[in-house]
């Protein structure tokens, strides 16, 4: 099998810190008893007696637990983590953990298609937490240098993964970091200093960190991609490989990768940082047509507000996540929302990360209705029970579509996504429709959606609210 490729291959001396790797990456160290209930081959070290600023206390477990689920427990995962499945309320698998499940878990690179919202963050996660605890070491871990590195494309997925990471890892000694920009640098390096298993990283804070040799990679077992797509389109390829060059070769590591779309330069990527991947596709139409309602309202520039207005209004209207293209936009509509007396939020690249964080729970936890977003900033947002995604603006690229409706109908739960087109963007549609492999039937909003708004209840937010521009930056 493939693990036993990795187990015999020649190791790098556990010290070398500084060397980066050739090709597609150094040797990795192989410091974990192999002869765990996984016997899955071993490289890494990792730390008997963390420090204690870092070091992590795992929860009590419960002295009854539930029955696990029936698509989990053929899994046969560590009852750690089954304990910690049960806390979630995980059900059965989606369709891409059963997918890809039985197949990381035994080591198998993985090439996985599947947006947002199909449970495939949990599928990674769980095959990493498994491998750690199915293969004690017995070493200890090098300050910065962790065994699993995942790399997202956007500080509010990075958030989300962290997040998650702590709770399935929640009855273990797993230390999870997360270390990305907008946050202060040298209390993340001063957290880099002590011993972490997991790091999960935007690639330009992370690059930083390497380049100071604060972070290193030589020791790296697994190694995640999420949302490839999103990286591609947003820059970050240089960045990634330059990352990936620095972890062991891939003969030497678990190499999983995840992309809503695939494109031909995803397809090619992908190869060059896997062998004999497993090919996973969750088709995003299929996914799209099953779990969200998509309406398309033809409308015309200045009406739009009235109808968006309107929407939130509705009923049925319980969580929105409202996409605008331009930044200066997106503000204008979150401060005419505010002034007509809606609970809402601004999120974009310009906003203050502690802002941003503060925004995002407060969404979560209901105190906010409305989230104004961006595609960059929105595209981390992961909050379960959003009804509606409104388009107020049709995406420029197709693929940015399919990621904003993933933000509601999540794991198979039921969402509405309300398309605003008018003639400044209509012509985006074919694009988005070929994408799909279906055809939208744009309508006219129905008349309660026409009807006039009442007087602002409120002046808009002072100045000092709104988050002066700054450069942009990783």
């Amino acid at each position: 099998m493939k693990f036993l490729k990795r187990i015999f291959s020649p190791s790098q001396p556990e010290d070398d810190k500084s060397q980066p790797a050739q090709n597609d990456g150094g040797t990795s160290n192989k410091s974990r008893n192999s002869s765990g209930p996984g016997n899955k081959d071993s490289k890494a070290t990792k730390t008997a007696n963390a420090t204690a600023a870092i070091e992590k206390q795992p929860k009590q477990r419960p002295k009854k637990s539930e029955p696990v689920p029936a698509d989990f427990a053929e899994l046969k995962l560590p009852t750690e983590l089954n304990d910690a499945i049960i806390d979630l309320g995980f059900q059965n698998c989606t369709p891409v953990q059963k997918e890809v499940l039985p197949h990381s878990l035994d080591g198998e690179d993985i090439i996985a298609q599947a947006q947002t919202g199909t449970g495939k963050t949990a599928a990674f996660l769980i095959s990493v937490i498994t491998y750690h605890l199915e293969n004690p070491e017995f070493e200890k871990r090098t300050k910065g240098k962790p065994f699993a590195l995942v790399i997202a494309p956007t500080r509010e997925l990075v958030m989300q993964i962290t997040k998650d990471a702590e709770l399935l890892s929640a009855y273990t000694d797993l230390k999870v970091m997360a270390v990305m920009g907008g946050m202060d640098y040298e209390k993340q390096k001063a957290q880099l200093q002590k011993p972490i298993d997991l790091i999960i990283a935007t690639p330009g804070r992370l690059i930083d960190f390497i380049r100071s040799n604060i972070v290193n990679l030589s020791a790296v077992e697994t190694l995640v991609i999420d949302e490839a797509d999103r990286m591609l389109s947003m820059g970050f390829i240089p960045d990634v490989k330059s990352i990936i060059a620095r972890t062991p070769r891939k003969e030497n590591r678990q190499t999983q990768l995840f992309s809503a779309t695939f494109s031909e330069d995803i397809k090619r990527l992908a190869s060059s940082w896997t062998i004999d991947p497993v090919k996973i596709e969750i088709e995003p139409d299929k996914v799209a047509i099953d779990s969200v309602t998509q309406l398309v309202y033809l409308t015309s520039e200045e009406s739009k507000f009235n109808v968006l207005y309107n929407i939130i209004m509705g009923d049925d209207v319980k969580r929105v996540i409202v996409f605008v293209n331009r930044r200066d936009q997106t503000r204008d509509i979150e401060n005419k929302l505010y002034r007509q007396g809606i609970e809402c939020g601004l999120l974009t690249g310009e906003v203050p990360q502690k802002k941003r964080i503060k925004t995002l729970e407060q969404f979560r936890e209901g105190e906010i209705k409305v989230l104004v977003a961006t595609d960059v900033a929105g595209r981390g947002i992961h909050v379960d029970d959003v009804s509606h995604v409104i388009n107020y603006n049709l995406p420029e690229d197709a693929e940015d579509y399919v990621h904003r409706i993933g933000r509601t109908g999540r794991a198979g739960a039921k969402g509405t996504s309300v398309s605003l087109a008018c003639e400044n963007d209509s012509f985006m549609l074919p694009n988005i429709q070929e994408l799909l492999g279906d055809a939208f039937v744009c309508e006219q909003p129905p008349e309660e959606l026409l009807a006039p708004m009442p007087a602002p209840q409120r002046r808009g937010r002072p100045k000092q609210e709104q988050a002066p521009r700054r450069p942009r930056g990783r």
